[in-house]
């Protein structure tokens, strides 16, 4: 079959497996795709470099939950859309573990690394923590189209709670994008990086101003 031209290279796989399997009864574009692609490239984002870092340690505990997901984002597959009603996958690389999973890592990095709280982890030390971070990922993508380019899209809701009474005590979006010049899979991870590390700068800063810790940057 001849693929349009001004489809992206890297993303012309991904079209000749969801149009092949269109043509087969009983199987589905991604779950074919899935099966066509492997074995896949495992990828990992980093926590921030310079992290917000607070003047002082609080005494206090913070625990974060797994983020909720919509069910295109609940897997290691990295989430593409060529169209905004379209949810399609990398075909030639993946995330080390699930989105929500690598979500929760990383968060619990960032605020470990900003020196905030006596303790970080996904469950309290003891029967309860101080405070609870409970976070849904609405955004998680790259964003392409018929240029060899795409935007990456990370939106993140956080609300902030407190354990001994279960009042939301704060809450916020967060919304991150980042422009990449190519749609190769390491160019796109890069993107994602970039984005993602802006976002956890921002929902750090924003969690240590809720609780009255001051900060460094």
């Amino acid at each position: 079959m001849t693929l349009p031209q001004t489809l992206p290279k890297s993303l012309r796989p991904l079209l000749l497996a969801l149009t092949t399997m269109a043509l087969l009864p009983g199987c589905s574009a991604l779950s074919a795709l899935s099966g066509a692609a492997k074995p896949l490239s495992g990828y990992d984002l980093n926590a921030p470099a310079n992290p917000v870092q607070a003047r002082n340690t609080s005494s206090r505990q913070l625990v974060v939950e797994l983020p909720t997901a919509p069910g295109a984002l609940t897997t290691d597959r990295i989430l593409i859309r060529p169209h905004p009603l379209q949810a399609a996958y990398l075909p030639d690389g993946k995330w080390a573990e699930e989105t929500p999973t690598m979500l929760q890592t990383l968060l619990v990095r960032s605020f470990e690394d900003s020196n905030a709280f006596r303790y970080v982890g996904r469950r309290p030390l003891g029967a309860s923590g101080d405070y609870a971070l409970l976070t849904e990922l609405t955004d998680f993508q790259a964003e392409v189209g018929v240029s060899d380019a795409a935007t990456i899209r990370v939106r993140l809701t956080a609300r902030l709670v407190r354990e001994d009474d279960a009042e939301v005590i704060a809450s916020r979006s967060f919304t991150q994008t980042t422009a990449v010049p190519s749609t190769e899979a390491l160019a796109l991870v890069e993107g994602f990086n970039i984005a993602n590390q802006a976002l956890l700068s921002d929902v750090t800063k924003w969690l240590l101003g809720a609780v009255n810790i001051a900060t460094q940057n």
